[in-house]
């Protein structure tokens, strides 16, 4: 009888799940070289350099997940990822080590800490920042090519202004969706849609802040490509609040290039890197 009771303490033990412990990790990467950040088995993703970084410092598959899946050629300041492991790391030397290993690709943890077991970065999140970056000069860009939009002309910040505000709040963003998107629904609550101007010692930039929960596939990029064609004169603020209201694919500006587009924050109840 000692005996089968040994088994079964045995067979108990090896049935428990092992004990995790989970860290979330601040990305900063360049777009460029990636067709996103979701995983993909063909292509070269920033999930997946960071789940082969971590499968060289902790053999065993790994799934890491994110505040948002940024698509090809966005670049991330501030990208929020989790991932959980059963060695009990120093926050500090687990960025060390998965920067070592995700050398050469553009992509740096430049944050880690612990954090309880029910956070996750996407579900706990409650804001997205992005930033898109336009350069307006007629000089060709050198260092900050691919990094911002180029326009050879100057916008008008006011009137761009002018009909960003047109767009916060909530509204059925249908315009200004992707027609690949697969959000359930179209309705969003824009936070903010802040226009600004910027001098660089290489140029005159547009620097456009925009805040929401969550957002719709490509919905930023429609936003700027739009407000882009009201600071250029060729359309007018009117002309998007009309575009808004026909919530019509068609409706939408030209649909800005990724390079210009950054997650540049995300918010939390509980922030994972303030002391």
């Amino acid at each position: 009888m000692p005996e089968q009771e040994s088994h079964l303490t045995l067979a108990s033990e090896l049935a428990r799940p092992t004990p995790m412990h989970r860290y979330a990790l601040k990305v900063e990467y360049h777009g460029a070289p990636f067709v996103g950040w979701q995983r993909q088995k063909e292509h070269s993703t920033v999930q997946g350099a960071i789940e082969q970084a971590l499968g060289k410092i902790a053999p065993a598959p790994h799934t890491i997940a994110a505040a948002g899946r940024t698509d090809a050629g966005v670049h991330a300041i501030a990208q929020v990822a989790h991932c959980d492991l059963v060695r009990d790391w120093d926050p500090f030397r687990l960025s060390e080590a998965l920067n070592y290993h995700l050398k050469p690709a553009p992509i740096a943890i430049t944050a880690c800490t612990v954090v309880d077991a029910d956070w996750h970065a996407r579900f706990s999140a409650r804001q997205r920042q992005y930033l898109f970056r336009i350069l307006c000069r007629r000089a060709p860009a050198t260092h900050q090519r691919g990094l911002v939009w180029q326009v050879k002309q100057n916008l008008d910040v006011a009137a761009m202004r002018e009909a960003a505000a047109l767009l916060i709040g909530q509204h059925d963003f249908t315009t200004f969706r992707s027609t690949i998107c697969q959000a359930e629904s179209p309705v969003k609550t824009l936070d903010r849609l802040d226009v600004s101007e910027v001098e660089t010692p290489y140029g005159r930039e547009i620097h456009f802040d925009v805040r929401a929960r969550s957002f719709l596939h490509n919905q930023v990029r429609s936003f700027v490509g739009t407000l882009e064609r009201v600071g250029a004169g060729s359309s007018t603020p009117q002309d998007v609040a009309r575009a808004l209201a026909l919530r019509d694919r068609a409706a939408c500006g030209p649909v800005c290039p990724p390079y210009g587009l950054y997650l540049a924050h995300v918010v939390y109840d509980r922030p994972p890197f303030e002391a």
